[in-house]
């Protein structure tokens, strides 16, 4: 890499471009590949060079030929329901011919013509690192050590930079050897991932990579910061909203009523789910209170979309999420390009990864790695 560039990097399952903004203008794009005809829209709309270099298609259809030059970075947000926690589970194991699978055999190309990137990025859910008890997560750290890269992870919650609660696991690889500098303790050192890492084979272990990065300031904003102002929203009717408050558990109900009484309002985030109770399969409305916003999801994900209750001096009142309330718990600028209807702004949001956490990673590890790289080439 020139000392005198920028860095460029590949951005694959690029949804509406949520890493690019997080990376921002320290980094170049020269490739984004995304399938959904939706994401891809959002992409273009908020990204007038997206012409020259963002595919729309399957990542199965692509070559190496494809992709320009060599990438410093590759970032890789591939999609997450054979890990999800909400999901079937179905794992590495369960899809050769799946998304992550097409992204890695372009690697394993690009690695055969001497242009792999220099860095990767997988991002995921937590639910990567347990998945066949363990046994997906090692899959994955014995491919990236078969293409040559040490490795290593960290677990960040978006709830230490946006008012939503949104942990995901950042596997970071490098071909270089690590920095000195940029290993050590972490507080993104989760017990899971300590676990996960334990749980690797010696040859893998070596090959580890203890990433060191510094906690961020603390945030400052909690959910009701964010929401839009009541005459711009729609609001259920009293009805709907008497049955959201007859699906809460008493336990629920009352941690409401009392907040509510104690502040003289209480917001909380909502979302319906099927629980058990002395054997019998009950719908429950789930309410949290500690001005986090829980994780968005797609509108197809699985579970019903998340919902507000309000209760103040107008009264106890109910609405779903606004799509711009779910771009900004998102880390999303307010210009940022949204899909006209509420399903597709949701489906780009739900699926994105949080701008303010790509930014940090990038800052305080990414970046600094480029500048390693510079160095090693400076002294050649």
């Amino acid at each position: 890499m020139s000392r005198n560039r920028r860095p460029c990097f590949y951005e694959f399952f690029a949804g509406g471009g949520m890493a690019r903004l997080g990376l921002g203008e320290g980094w170049d794009c020269a490739f984004a590949n995304d399938f959904d005809a939706v994401k891809a829209r959002a992409y273009r709309a908020n990204f007038p060079d997206a012409d020259a270099h963002f595919h729309e298609g399957d990542v199965w259809k692509l070559t190496a030929a494809d992709l320009p030059g060599q990438a410093d970075l590759a970032w890789a947000s591939s999609p997450c329901q054979d890990f999800s926690l909400a999901g079937a589970r179905a794992g590495l194991a369960g899809g050769r011919s799946s998304a992550f699978f097409g992204f890695w055999k372009l690697v394993q190309d690009l690695n055969a013509e001497g242009r792999a990137p220099k860095t990767i990025v997988i991002e995921n859910v937590v639910g990567l690192l347990t998945s066949h008890g363990g046994a997906d997560f090692q899959a994955l750290c014995q491919a990236l050590a078969e293409a040559g890269y040490h490795f290593g992870a960290l677990e960040i919650d978006a709830a230490r930079f946006v008012p939503q609660s949104r942990p995901r696991v950042f596997v970071v690889a490098t071909q270089a050897t690590p920095p000195p500098g940029l290993t050590g303790p972490s507080p993104f050192h989760s017990r899971a991932l300590v676990e996960a890492q334990g749980r690797l084979p010696a040859d893998l272990a070596d090959r580890w990579v203890w990433w060191s990065l510094a906690a961020p300031p603390t945030r400052n904003t909690e959910l009701a910061s964010l929401l839009e102002d009541d005459g711009a929203v729609a609001w259920r009717t009293p009805a709907q909203t008497q049955v959201l408050l007859d699906q809460m558990s008493p336990l629920h109900r009352r941690r409401f009523d009392a907040e509510r009484a104690a502040k003289g309002q209480a917001i909380g985030a909502a979302y319906r789910r099927i629980r058990t109770e002395n054997g019998v399969r009950v719908q429950r409305a789930e309410v949290r209170l500690d001005g986090l916003a829980g994780c968005l999801r797609t509108p197809s994900g699985g579970s019903s979309r998340q919902m507000l209750l309000i209760g103040d001096a107008k009264g106890l009142r109910s609405r779903l999420i606004s799509p711009r309330e779910s771009a900004r718990l998102m880390g999303l600028p307010e210009t940022y390009v949204l899909p006209a209807s509420a399903n597709g702004a949701l489906h780009v949001t739900g699926d994105g990864v949080a701008v303010p956490v790509v930014a940090w990673l990038s800052e305080n590890l990414l970046q600094p790695l480029m500048g390693a790289y510079r160095r090693v080439i400076a002294a050649e």
